[in-house]
Formats: C-alpha cells, sequence, structure tokens
C-alpha cells in the first residue's frame, strides 16, 4: 500500500483569514463566517460542500 504525502496533495480551499474570534449571539466566526460545526468539519466535508459554503458565504451576516 502508497501512502500518500501531505506535500503532494492539492491545497483544500478554505476562507480562513486568520481571524478567528466567535461571535457570542450569532455562534459565527468573525473572520470567515463559517459556523463552529462548519470549521470543525471543514476537512470532511466533500469539495462540493466546502464550495456550497464559500458560494454562502457573501451573503452571510454576523
Amino acid at each position: 500500500m502508497t501512502r500518500s504525502n501531505a506535500a503532494d496533495r492539492p491545497k483544500m480551499a478554505s476562507p480562513c483569514i486568520s481571524i478567528c474570534a466567535i461571535h457570542p449571539v450569532t455562534r459565527m466566526c468573525t473572520g470567515c463566517k463559517r459556523s463552529r460545526e462548519e470549521i470543525a468539519l471543514w476537512t470532511r466535508y466533500s469539495d462540493e460542500e466546502r464550495a456550497a459554503i464559500m458560494r454562502a458565504l457573501p451573503d452571510r451576516t454576523i
């Protein structure tokens, strides 16, 4: 069995801008506008699920 090296895999797109603060009321990150659940599950989502979230982010308000 061949193990893939992390450097060989394409980088996963992320809306993270390294300003991580969860809003106390909306429970959304004020930096990337994702929910805590979306942040926690980001690496488990399919490419299609991540793309759908990315498309929704501009319309989200914190």
